[in-house]
This record gives structure tokens, C-alpha cells and sequence, in this order.
């Protein structure tokens, strides 16, 4: 841990006399407990912390604690820039002065640009600098961060073509007149961590080519508590398979998701993610309530995507309308045919302790009904 700490403290260039940091996050994750509570407690950084079920009834309290206390660190998972965004009120942001915050560090995977955009657009009249938005690739079999983004500017966003991307594993430039994605950098390894994209055979992949991300250094796990066969399939030759997809680019990491979620369709590699992300921009659905997965067709012998998505209205009919944009939007901006396409009402989608969406326990949740049914 301490050696964790120490690399991590001079990457984000922490000063104690000037440094304070204003978090929400339970310290049941590694992300509340490493990096908002026993970071600041060994290098004696002050530390504005409030519960989570505070913050999540009145958003606007971290804002204002980071005015009252000047907070210059804040580390935030994905989904909590946009809720912030939609939820907080001027009303609640009197007097607010956002200007001491130097980073806000997103450790999601992968990191959506626009939900970066949304948290500026919102905030930036209260002194929010664009510069202030920063990524992290974080995992606690590495006690935290594996890599950051250079503080000095505005992380990297690479725009790719979406149908090589699937089809072919590669990020290449956009193609014009077809669709195309954007990645966001979770930034450079740590000094004390190296990096490597591998294939199935643990063959290093050349710049650009997805594959999974092997790392190492002197503060990741020797093995698993009492799990001997977990060890073994995760650490290969001194280096740990993290189970993420991603690409280097101008020695930048891009973290494209995970490897147990990946869905291939007719050859073609499908991120959830990118699926869920298009789901929520249509009209009608909660954002960042979506969640799709795959299910095996014997008579195609593939995979077909299920989007599951929350929605407003509880009219089925009204419901029925949604489904259809969501296969007509998704068809229209990805490289795969939608089909399944679920609306539910609030509250349906299963989350994880950190914010994530459980994409195993949402699948055997629809398969469950669809029994029933």
C-alpha cells in the first residue's frame, strides 16, 4: 500500500499544506477507501468526507463542500457526473465557488466523454475549469490506480471507427460517412506499474489493437486469498491479466470494457457498454439505466444483444415506443441488427456495491421472468 501511495501521491503532485480532499464514496471500495480515506490519513492530507445516502439525496453537498473547504481532489465512477448534472439545482449552488478543484477523477471503465461534457456544461459558471476532469484506470488487485491522466491538461479522447473496432479489433481513424465512436484515455501507468496489451497467447499486440491488459508492479496482489486456481489463470510470468479490453495509443491506455462481457455476434465484438451508452440517448430512457448482454441463439449458432432499459412512463404502450427507437437508434449506430429490446419501469436494473450495473444478475433476472412468462 505504501508503495502504492507513494507512486500515486507524486503522479496527482500532492501537497499537504495545500491539498484537501471531498469525497462521498463508501469505504467498502477500494476507490473511497484507498483513495478518499487512507490516502489522505497516511500522508496527512486534510479530509472532507460525508456519507453516501447524503450525498445521493442532496447531490449539491459535495459542490458545496468543495467551495466551504476549498477541495482540490475529488475521484467520482462514471455515472455520478451525470447524475449531478441532472439532479442539482442553481438554487443549491449560491454562493458556490468550484475554482480550488483541480481534479476530478474518473475511474470508470471505460470513461464516457460526454458525460464529462454534461458535468462541465453544467458547472463550469462556478468556476469549474475543463482541465479539472481527469481519468484513472483503478483496480484493488493493484491496492488502486494503474494508470492517470497528466493533471497538466485535458485528457485524451481518441475518435475511432466503430465498425472496424468491432469486426476487426483495431482502432483506426473514422471513415467518413460511417459511424464512429469516442475513447477516452485513462492515461499514462504509474512509475512504479508497466503496462502491456496481450493476446490469448500472451503475445504482445502492437499499438492499436485491442486486446486484454496485462500489468505490473510493486504494490499488485501475489495471489488470491485462498483461491489457488484464481491465482493461477490471473498472474502469468510475474504479470497480472486484469480480465479488461483495451489498446495503447501514444503510450496511453484506452480501456474498451470488460472480458466476461464482451458479446460477439456474427463475428463481431460488441461492448455492452457502447450499446447501453446509445441506448440512453434516446428520448424517454433514464440515462445510465440501460444494461445489455448477450444471448446465444442455437438455431443461428450466435449471439444475440438484449437491451434492458428504464424508462419514464409506465405506459406499456408508451414503453413499446421507446423499444422501437432504442432498436432503430441502435441499429442505426452500430454495426449490429437489435432485436430484444426490454422497458422496464424504475428501479428494475440490479446495480453492484459500486455503482456498476451487473450485467450476470440483470441476465439471469430476464431470463428468470421470461420463464415465468
Amino acid at each position: 500500500m505504501l508503495n502504492q501511495l507513494n507512486a500515486y501521491s507524486k503522479t496527482l503532485r500532492i501537497d499537504p499544506a495545500s491539498d484537501v480532499i471531498v469525497s462521498w464514496l463508501p469505504l467498502y471500495h477500494d476507490m473511497g477507501f484507498i483513495a478518499c480515506f487512507l490516502l489522505p490519513v497516511l500522508l496527512r492530507i486534510p479530509l472532507v468526507n460525508m456519507s453516501p445516502f447524503d450525498w445521493v439525496r442532496a447531490p449539491y453537498k459535495l459542490h458545496q463542500a468543495v467551495s466551504q473547504y476549498k477541495g482540490t481532489l475529488t475521484w467520482l465512477p462514471n455515472f455520478a457526473y451525470n447524475f449531478c448534472a441532472h439532479k442539482i439545482r442553481e438554487r443549491n449552488l449560491e454562493g458556490v465557488n468550484l475554482s480550488s478543484w483541480r481534479a476530478i477523477i474518473n475511474c470508470s471503465e471505460p470513461v464516457h466523454v460526454e458525460s464529462h461534457n454534461l458535468f462541465f456544461e453544467k458547472f463550469s459558471a462556478y468556476g469549474l475549469t475543463k482541465s479539472a476532469l481527469q481519468t484513472c484506470y483503478a483496480m484493488a488487485e493493484n491496492v488502486f490506480a494503474v494508470t492517470q491522466s497528466p493533471l497538466d491538461g485535458i485528457p485524451a479522447v481518441d475518435e475511432i471507427d466503430r465498425e472496424t473496432f468491432m469486426t476487426q479489433r483495431l482502432a483506426t481513424p473514422p471513415i467518413a460517412g460511417q459511424p464512429s465512436m469516442k475513447m477516452t484515455s485513462s492515461g499514462n501507468p504509474l512509475p512504479n506499474t508497466k503496462v502491456r496489451v496481450v493476446d490469448a497467447d500472451f503475445n504482445d499486440l502492437p499499438n492499436r489493437s485491442v486486446g486484454e491488459i496485462a500489468m505490473q508492479s510493486d504494490c499488485m496482489l501475489t495471489e488470491y486469498f485462498n483461491r489457488p486456481d484464481a491465482t493461477e489463470s490471473a498472474i502469468k510470468n510475474g504479470w497480472y491479466l486484469t480480465g479488461d479490453y483495451g489498446y495503447i495509443a501514444n503510450g496511453e491506455l484506452y480501456v474498451s470494457g470488460r472480458k466476461k462481457d464482451l458479446i460477439i455476434v456474427g463475428g463481431k465484438n460488441v461492448y455492452p457498454q457502447d450499446l447501453e451508452s446509445l441506448a440512453s440517448e434516446v428520448p424517454g430512457v433514464h440515462a445510465g439505466r440501460t444494461v445489455a448482454f448477450g444471448m446465444y441463439d442455437e438455431e443461428e449458432g450466435t449471439e444475440e444483444v438484449v437491451i434492458i432499459a428504464e424508462a419514464d412512463s409506465t405506459d406499456p404502450l408508451e414503453q413499446e415506443a421507446i423499444a422501437d427507437a432504442i432498436r432503430k437508434h441502435v441499429t442505426k449506430s452500430s454495426a449490429i441488427a437489435l432485436r430484444h429490446v426490454k422497458v422496464v419501469d424504475d428501479k428494475w436494473i440490479i446495480k453492484t456495491s459500486s455503482g456498476k450495473t451487473a450485467r450476470s444478475a440483470n441476465k439471469e433476472k430476464f431470463l428468470k421472468e421470461l420463464a415465468v412468462h
